[in-house]
């Protein structure tokens, strides 16, 4: 029977009832304008919600975005009822909030547990708020996600930074520190104090921060130091007290809401963009020449002939691209490249022409079939490879819907384009058909697996205005 972990502070810090605790969190996300890029990581505050939460949502609407692509939330904020050295994981199987239950990543949590600082200990979890008041926040957020909740009592910026490193994970992973920042100063001290810590918070360095700074210190030096480490900008999307928001200005409790961004593109974000860019200006007429190399096999036998020189520098760099045939919605043919190598026109050209002629799953296209083909035409970034522990890691760091795999071991290999998660939606049918795919039994495991990952951009002959004017009307209908 599953153990669950029962609200401590509904009907206090924020309300008890689904529907009212529903609309005060869209309220005050509804609040927040100007949503940029979706950040790795916040620093977000823990008070009541009528104090805290316009604060909160300052950084939780800049999840919104990455609210099917986030499936897994680490969660750390300090103990403020229990001593603890180190940091306390429960055992319990959920967390509930008046709006249901978050399962918790069992696995992460036993991962952590081998940390020499890290324990079980139920107690630091039953009453404490820093972790709780985040809960609805995430699940008005995410579509569907797995908690890991960490409570940190005493434990170094070097211990914390491990932690998180261990946790990191992909764009699949969301780090969430939650702190307060001064306590119980007039409004000017106040805002002296936080003005400090944000500086701090900014530059990346936990030194100025202690007690009269951030309650969760811990958590944020931790945090601080990695993304050091990685390379990651840190700006602060909101800085008020309870002054400002629903408290007297006599003794305030200072907040603030910060989102750290990954600089390094080995997501392929920028790539993608350009393939982007490279479909908008010039996908019709790389349709164009797919279904051009099509017509010429079924004439002549062979690719059609591109002369470099008629197409733009975009299309004379080197490209990765597959292209894809239906027929009544079947798949009839299908290859590329997972790597550029060759000018992208002449990898088109080619690609669309074994498509056609030589996927070994389909015999070739014959002239009377071109009136029904459906063509497209896929942009792939550059494959990076995905570090993960075990398969069930690796099913937790998979993004549905955006994610390109190329699974390999020895000399078996599988690719599957982002558009299969139209037909494969769940990550464990998406991983055990590619298996196939690379001639493995679906249930095969071993330490020789080795996925890569990369994003693709398609452009179909159907979303194009005049979709049969890229075909020659004489072989297309067979005149």
């Amino acid at each position: 029977m599953a153990t669950v972990r029962t609200p401590a502070v509904a009907g206090t810090f924020y309300p008890s009832r689904p529907a009212e605790l529903d609309a005060a969190v869209q309220f005050y996300l509804s609040q927040v304008e100007g949503v940029s890029a979706v950040p790795k990581a916040i620093i977000a505050p823990h008070a009541g919600f009528v104090y805290s939460g316009p604060v909160a949502a300052s950084a939780y609407a800049r999840i919104r975005p990455a609210r099917d692509r986030i499936r897994r939330v680490v969660l750390i904020g300090p103990c403020h009822r229990v001593a603890v050295n180190g940091v306390a994981l429960p055992t319990v199987d959920a967390f509930r909030t008046p709006l249901g239950d978050i399962p918790l990543d069992k696995a992460s949590i036993e991962k952590v547990l081998d940390l020499p600082f890290a324990q079980k200990l139920d107690e630091a979890h039953a009453r404490e708020h820093s972790l709780e008041v985040h809960l609805p926040f995430l699940q008005k957020i995410l579509t569907k996600f797995t908690l890991v909740p960490i409570a940190a009592g005493r434990a170094s910026a070097e211990q914390m930074s491990q932690l998180l490193e261990m946790l990191w994970g992909g764009p699949e992973t969301l780090i969430v520190i939650s702190s307060d920042l001064s306590h119980y100063h007039s409004y000017d001290e106040a805002k002296i104090l936080d003005a400090e810590s944000c500086a701090a918070i900014e530059a990346l360095d936990s030194r100025p921060l202690d007690g009269e700074h951030a309650c969760g210190r811990v958590p944020v030096s931790g945090l601080l130091a990695l993304a050091k480490k990685k390379g990651l900008t840190a700006k602060t999307v909101d800085m008020r007290n309870s002054g400002d928001t629903a408290g007297p200005k006599d003794k305030v409790v200072g907040y603030g809401s910060w989102v750290f961004d990954e600089t390094v593109s080995t997501d392929g974000s920028a790539e993608a963009e350009r393939c982007d860019r490279i479909l908008r200006d010039h996908g019709e007429a790389l349709l164009r020449l797919a279904a051009s190399s099509i017509e010429n096999g079924i004439i002549n036998g062979e690719p059609a002939p591109v002369d470099l020189m008629d197409w733009p520098a975009v299309c004379r760099e080197k490209g990765a691209s597959f292209i894809t045939l239906k027929r009544s919605g079947n798949l009839r043919g299908c290859i590329g490249s997972p790597v550029a190598h060759q000018p992208l026109a002449a990898d088109v050209s080619a690609n669309a022409y074994k498509a056609a002629f030589k996927d070994h799953r389909f015999r070739p296209l014959d002239r009377g079939e071109v009136s029904d083909i459906a063509l497209s035409i896929s942009l792939l970034t550059r494959p990076e490879p995905l570090e993960f522990s075990d398969e069930a890691d690796l099913l937790r760091k998979i993004v549905p819907g955006e994610d390109g795999l190329i699974l390999s071991d020895g000399p078996k290999r599988g690719l599957f384009l982002p558009m299969v998660w139209e037909a494969l939606p769940d990550p464990r049918a998406f991983l055990n058909n590619l298996k196939r795919k690379a001639g493995l039994p679906e249930n095969h495991w071993s330490p020789n697996v080795k996925i890569e990952r990369f994003l693709a951009r398609q452009l179909k002959d159907s979303d194009l205005d005049e979709p049969y004017a890229i075909w020659n009307r004489d072989v297309r209908f067979g005149l």
